[in-house]
């Protein structure tokens, strides 16, 4: 098979030496972790994970320094010491891992591998979200300086829902003792097993080879993955990205929505725009119970949840003229419907006229973090209620991507329980 392409028929998954951190060097294997880059979006969260661990993952994938270029270096440097003291070593032979998550009734388990690379054209791996070039370049740049893929994309895949192929192995597995076990502070245990065994990772490569794959989270690592990929012109290891594969069938995922943070924009300026273009109430709290009326209104139609005042206000029911005029009419109905699509055609570029740059939108998937920083900042928090997964598929499926951070899939995996170096394959 050509490396520098896609599988013929599907995705084409290989083993690979895993870099792991060395327990006995570290304080503990969940200090070293953290949720993937763009989920640590608050300064005290970013310092919380320094300060768990001098060997915090986030020192690579969130480098501090006052330059792009400084920061990228910065994290080479930490990673190659890292490696010279030994603080992370790669495994003795390549593997495929199998991952599981697991936090009350919420079980999760899949395949991290490396994954060949292929563009949207080709239907193998599907994109959902649009990306923002600025997050590519910096990733690039990241990945381009420190040579080494620091946390896995979290892909999802449908088999028929039965226990042969790649889901026989996981569950073969796990009846063996973990490489690693630990639970993070949110709750969540994790465990990672290698296999090694060829015959049984033929096994999970020909299941996989059926299949397509969903892009759940890490949109811009992928598009990332592609542009470095075009940069090397020799087959060879940035042909392939590291991913985590689950499949739904088995184990669904929750998806959550990404809620939007308006800077220097105070709720009753907010409100008193949308007035004439939506239905506005104000909606008891606490929080949840606010949400709840969220989920009723948006089961009827496009509907948002305004938060940073001390208050609840629910705009629901659009004026169809504003939606006419500010929804592009070129693309189907499913899309043209999506709370997020209402959002940024109509509310954030026409009622609003808000830029969609850092300087003026915040996404976080947090919502009470989203809620806490509005009124800490006097600005708006824009909540959105969920998509269902089977609208996402189907969208992607139809080549038609959504607004940019349009949902949250998850559990996501731990960022630090496996990396990939390339100039390790």
């Amino acid at each position: 098979m050509n490396s520098r392409g896609p599988a013929d028929q599907g995705l084409h998954l290989i083993p690979f030496r895993g870099l792991r951190y060395v327990p006995e060097l570290v304080g503990s294997l969940a200090a070293v972790t953290s949720p993937p880059y763009d989920v640590v979006v608050r300064p005290d969260g970013l310092l919380h994970l320094e300060s768990a661990d001098p060997h915090n993952i986030v020192r690579l994938i969130l480098p501090q320094a006052d330059t792009a270029s400084a920061r990228h270096e910065q994290a080479a440097a930490t990673l190659n010491r890292w490696l010279a003291e030994g603080i992370l070593a790669p495994d003795p032979e390549p593997a495929l891992y199998v991952y599981e998550q697991r936090n009350g009734e919420i079980l999760q388990r899949g395949v991290i591998g490396a994954l060949a690379l292929s563009g949207p054209a080709d239907g193998i791996v599907l994109p959902h979200e649009d990306v923002m070039a600025d997050v590519v370049e910096d990733r690039a740049d990241l990945m381009r300086t420190t040579e080494a893929h620091l946390e896995p994309l979290l892909l999802t895949y449908r088999s028929d829902g039965n226990a042969t192929g790649a889901t026989a192995v996981i569950e073969r597995t796990i009846n063996r003792p973990p490489l690693l076990a630990t639970t993070t502070e949110d709750g969540f245990s994790h465990r990672l097993w290698a296999v090694t065994d060829a015959a049984e990772r033929s096994v999970v490569e020909a299941d996989l080879a059926r299949h397509q794959a969903l892009i759940a989270d890490g949109h811009h690592r992928w598009a990332t993955y592609l542009r470095l990929q075009r940069e090397h012109t020799v087959p060879g290891p940035w042909d392939f990205g590291l991913v985590l594969l689950v499949d739904t069938a088995r184990y669904p995922l929750r998806v959550r929505s990404i809620h939007r943070l308006l800077h220097g924009l105070p709720v009753a300026d907010a409100l008193a725009a949308l007035t004439g273009h939506f239905r506005i109430r104000d909606i008891e709290g606490p929080l949840p119970r606010a949400l709840d009326a969220l989920a009723g209104a948006a089961a009827e139609g496009n509907a948002f949840l305004l938060a940073g005042d001390g208050g609840f206000h629910l705009a629901d029911r659009p004026d169809e003229a504003l939606l006419t005029r500010t929804v592009p009419a070129d693309r189907p109905a499913a899309w043209r419907t999506l709370d997020a699509t209402v959002l940024h055609s109509a509310l954030l570029d026409h009622v609003w006229q808000i830029p969609d740059d850092p300087a003026h939108i915040a996404y976080i998937h947090d919502t009470a973090a989203a809620v806490e920083q509005a009124e800490r900042h006097n600005s708006t928090a824009v909540l959105i209620h969920p998509v269902r997964e089977e609208v996402v598929r189907d969208l992607a499926r139809q080549g038609v991507t959504m607004p940019r951070k349009s949902t949250s899939f998850g559990p996501k995996p731990a960022t630090g329980l496996v990396l990939r170096s390339l100039t390790l394959g």
